[in-house]
C-alpha cells in the first residue's frame, strides 16, 4: 500500500486535552475505528485515568513548552517518529467584560488556546513535512466566527486562530499537510465548569459596573445541564473530526451544531447593527 494511502489502523494522532469532554471523546471515538492515539492531559491522575481506559497517554501542558517538547518526542520515539495527524484541543473560556479581563487574564487565554498550538503545531510539521503527508486540527468555535458578549478573551483567541490556521493552510499548499477548523457550537462538557474557575480567578466582579450581569452569568455557569439550546453531545464532533482527517479532500471548516451554521450565514447576510441586536441577544448579555 502507497504510504499515503494508509488505512486508520495504521495512522497515529496526537489529541490535547483529553481529561474530558471533545478530546476524551474524540480519542475513543478515534481508537475504536483504529487510529493509533495519544491522547494528553495535564495532570497526572487523567493520564493514568486514561492510560486505564486503553488509550496511550502522555503528560502535556500547553503552556509549557518544555513539556511540549517532551511529549512529542515521547510520542515520536513510540512511534518510530510517524505522526499523521494533531488535534489541537486543549482550551478553556474565560469570562468577563472586556474592561474587566487583566493583561494577564487575556495572556493566559492566549497561551492555552493559541499559543501552545501554535508551538506544537511548529514541532510536528517537520515531521509531517518529511512524511509527505499530515493533517492538523485545531478546535475553534462558534465564538470564532462572531462575537458574544462577556466573552472577549475567548473570542479574540478562537477569532485568532482562525486566521492563524487559515494561513497555515495557504502556506502549506502542495506539502501534503491539510489543515482544518472544528468550529463548535454547544457541547456537552466541563467548559463551564472550567470557565466558572477561570472567572474565580481573574474577575473582580464585585467590583465592576457588570456585577449584576456576572451574578446572573455565575448561575448559568453553575447551572445543572446543558445551559444552551441545541447543545449536543461530543460525538457530533467527532464525526467532522473523522472526515477531517479521512477524507482525500478535507474541508477548511467544519461547522459542529445549528447555532454554528445559523451565525456563518448571518454574518455574511445582515448588517452589522442587525447582527449586533441579534448577537446581545443570543449571548443573553451575559445572563446566558
Amino acid at each position: 500500500m502507497e504510504r499515503n494511502q494508509r488505512t486508520s489502523r495504521d495512522k497515529v494522532i496526537l489529541i490535547t486535552g483529553c481529561s474530558s469532554g471533545i478530546g476524551y471523546g474524540v480519542a475513543h471515538g478515534l481508537k475504536a475505528r483504529g487510529w493509533r492515539v495519544f491522547a494528553t492531559a495535564r495532570q497526572t491522575a487523567d493520564v493514568a485515568r486514561l492510560h486505564a481506559e486503553g488509550l496511550e497517554s502522555v503528560g502535556l501542558d500547553v503552556t509549557d513548552s518544555q513539556s511540549i517538547r517532551a511529549a512529542v518526542a515521547t510520542v515520536l520515539e513510540q512511534t518510530g517518529g510517524q505522526l499523521d495527524a494533531l488535534f489541537n484541543n486543549a482550551g478553556y473560556g474565560q469570562p468577563g467584560a472586556v474592561e474587566d479581563v487583566s493583561r494577564d487574564a487575556l495572556r493566559a487565554q492566549f497561551e492555552t488556546n493559541l499559543f501552545g498550538a501554535l508551538e506544537l503545531t511548529n514541532q510536528v510539521i517537520p515531521v509531517m513535512r518529511r512524511q509527505g503527508r499530515g493533517r492538523i486540527l485545531y478546535n475553534s468555535s462558534v465564538l470564532g466566527l462572531v462575537a458574544f458578549p462577556y466573552r472577549g478573551a475567548y473570542v479574540a483567541s478562537k477569532f485568532a486562530m482562525e486566521g492563524l490556521a487559515d494561513t497555515l493552510r495557504l502556506e502549506l499548499v502542495a506539502t501534503g499537510i491539510h489543515v482544518c477548523l472544528i468550529e463548535p457550537g454547544p457541547i456537552l462538557s466541563r467548559f463551564r465548569d472550567n470557565a466558572h474557575a477561570a472567572y474565580q480567578r481573574h474577575i473582580q466582579g464585585a467590583n465592576s459596573p457588570h456585577r449584576e450581569k456576572y451574578a446572573a452569568m455565575e448561575a448559568r455557569l453553575t447551572k445543572e445541564g446543558p445551559a444552551a439550546p441545541f447543545t449536543l453531545p461530543p460525538e457530533a464532533v467527532l464525526k467532522r473530526v473523522i472526515h477531517a482527517l479521512e477524507s482525500p479532500r478535507p474541508r477548511p471548516r467544519y461547522p459542529v451544531t445549528m447555532p454554528t451554521y445559523l451565525f456563518a450565514i448571518l454574518k455574511r447576510l445582515l448588517p452589522a447593527s442587525m447582527l449586533d441586536t441579534l448577537l446581545r441577544r443570543a449571548g443573553g448579555e451575559g445572563r446566558r
